[in-house]
């Protein structure tokens, strides 16, 4: 057990001393964050979206940005801009960071601000840089976007196009919790609310950096591999499975960036898991996260009520493990 391997798992059990009754979403942020990619938190008011970023962001020590998206956000209230300065009775452009520049970005109910908006995150999110006036600045080493959404207030909403939605790594739901995590909620509010909470353990962020080079060296065999690449092929080649519905079910299937987000997010749950290799049911527990918001349902399976978690368990049921 490395000592990064170790520092990971002292982070989860920070995060989740603050997160009640979301120990998969805790899991998921984590391989998110392991893997160098961006999540997408979609749940019901008062799940822990911000509270399990911000609780990440502490166990951490790193910077956090939160841009709290509406309908009047400019790009630059994101991205930053240039402003003139007077620099020794001399006019000097310079550039002026957004909140963008931290180690993490809290993109709060993202899909209530215009397309335009939502785009500035682009090219943050793939290149992890920014381009404002012709020049392009760097973002910091350690860089994640934590977008959150709410799935039941629809009105003044703009969707986030499909080609944002390929570049997180992972979308997270969230739901209610049970009637034994809601009593510990209230419980530890009310410890917070007193300041009866222990002193919290911080990790240092190098380790993120020794534990993706770690995960790197996770072995996957072609098994795996084209057991991967058949689900992701499903998608978009249904037809494949006829006693199945999936043909009636899909409109458009899942880019190579599910295939290679697969990849990734599984090789971290094998080092997770404390293996050197990956096996079917690492690529199984993280399928629905990775392919939940990469899918566009026809018209029959949304007026049926088919969500896309459905949709992905008939795939893990029909694709056959070599």
């Amino acid at each position: 057990m490395s000592e990064s391997y170790q520092a990971i798992q002292t982070l989860k059990q920070q995060i989740q001393k603050s997160v009640i009754g979301q120990t998969h979403v805790v899991d998921s942020l984590l391989l998110s964050l392991l893997t160098n990619g961006n999540v997408l938190l979609e749940g019901l008011p008062g799940t822990a979206k911000t509270r399990s970023i911000k609780s990440l962001a502490k166990a951490l020590t790193v910077s956090l940005g939160r841009v709290q998206f509406t309908p009047d956000l400019l790009p630059s209230d994101v991205t930053g801009t240039e402003i003139y300065q007077e620099v020794n009775g001399k006019p000097v452009l310079t550039f002026q960071q957004g909140p963008i520049f931290n180690n993490l970005l809290l993109a709060d109910e993202i899909n209530r601000s215009p397309a335009k908006v939502q785009a500035a995150l682009l090219e943050a999110m793939e290149e992890r840089q920014v381009t404002v006036a012709g020049k392009t600045h760097k973002l910091p080493d350690l860089f994640m976007v934590l977008a959150t959404q709410n799935p039941i207030e629809q009105e003044g909403t703009y969707p986030l196009p499909e080609a944002q939605m390929d570049r997180f790594m992972m979308k997270i739901t969230l739901d209610y919790p049970d009637d034994e995590s809601e009593a510990e909620i209230i419980k530890l509010v009310r410890s917070e609310e007193i300041s009866i909470t222990d002193e919290p353990i911080t990790i240092d962020p190098e380790h993120i950096f020794q534990a993706r080079k770690e995960i790197h060296d996770i072995h996957i065999s072609d098994a795996a591999l084209n057991y991967m690449v058949a689900i992701v092929m499903a998608t978009r080649k249904p037809e494949r499975y006829p006693d199945s519905s999936l043909a009636d079910w899909i409109t458009v299937g899942s880019s190579p960036r599910a295939s290679i987000a697969l990849d990734k997010c599984a090789r971290a749950q094998a080092w997770l898991n404390e293996k050197d290799f990956v096996d079917s049911e690492d690529i199984r527990s993280i399928a629905h996260a990775v392919l939940r918001h990469r899918l566009i349902l026809s018209y029959d399976a949304l007026a049926d009520g088919i969500t896309a978690d459905q949709v992905i368990d008939e795939i893990l049921r029909h694709v056959a493990v070599d």
